[in-house]
């Protein structure tokens, strides 16, 4: 016995969607990213979809919710977060279509299979293992810093997952731009859609979407900016369509 306590959980609901997520009171939990990294992947049809890194599993949720015919799988490094993440698939009744599985993205393609998928997304550690406390490596040391797994880490795996045209998606602190167009050139994901996040209108983007095709053809569009909130703190119209709320 080490007298340690056990993890508390709790159970969040993701509203107005009406999803259940388990999460760590005292470890990593979700955020703004996962929800419009989701969106902004746009899940579809009878796809086969990949989160790495899936953490709590709320991409992999949302991804379901959004295309009710497709496959989504999630891979969490972290045994303990894969299991929270299994479980929150199964207290939503999606264990049919949502599978997860405790590894390393990349050990995927070896373990899972090469183009498997039609579309992998990833919410990566934003922070460079130079950077901060960044040894020990705790729930959010891993979420947050590059100890497990780097951009090109990232990169290399989504491509041997990818079929022909498949679609990665990524979201990214906007200062790092370079670094993810050179790791998306370096293996083989044309650059395609570009989106920044910005927190108001008048404040610098803090956020970057971006989405590569594996062999994909030259030609970058990039969209509108996304403005998170208003002068008064409100969300904004474009927020609220990311976030599936309703007009006030």
């Amino acid at each position: 016995m080490t007298g340690q306590n056990p993890p508390r959980e709790r159970v969040d609901e993701l509203t107005p969607r009406g999803l259940k997520i388990l999460q760590r009171e005292d470890g990593f939990r979700y955020g703004t990213d996962a929800i419009l990294l989701a969106h902004f992947a746009g899940a579809k049809g009878r796809e086969t979809l990949v989160d790495m890194g899936t953490g709590t599993g709320i991409m992999a949720l949302i991804m379901a919710l959004d295309a009710p015919s497709a496959r989504v799988i999630g891979l969490e490094i972290q045994p303990d977060m894969a299991d929270m993440a299994a479980r929150s698939v199964a207290m939503n009744g999606l264990q049919d279509r949502v599978t997860i599985h405790a590894m390393d993205l990349k050990e995927a393609p070896r373990r899972l299979g090469h183009h498997i998928a039609d579309r992998v997304v990833c919410n990566p550690p934003y922070i460079p293992v130079t950077q901060g406390p960044q040894s020990v490596p705790n729930q959010l040391n891993l979420a947050r810093h590059e100890i497990a797994c780097t951009m090109d880490d990232v990169m290399e795996a989504g491509y041997r997952l990818l079929r022909n045209g498949g679609r990665l998606c990524v979201i990214y602190p906007a200062a790092r731009t370079a670094e993810i167009l050179v790791s998306m050139e370096r293996h083989r994901l044309a650059p395609k859609r570009l989106q920044l996040i910005q927190p108001t209108y008048d404040a610098p983007p803090g956020l970057i979407l971006a989405e590569g095709i594996r062999n994909g053809n030259p030609g970058v569009m990039w969209l509108p900016p996304l403005i998170m909130r208003t002068a008064d703190g409100a969300y904004t119209a474009q927020a609220k369509r990311y976030y599936h709320l309703e007009e006030e």
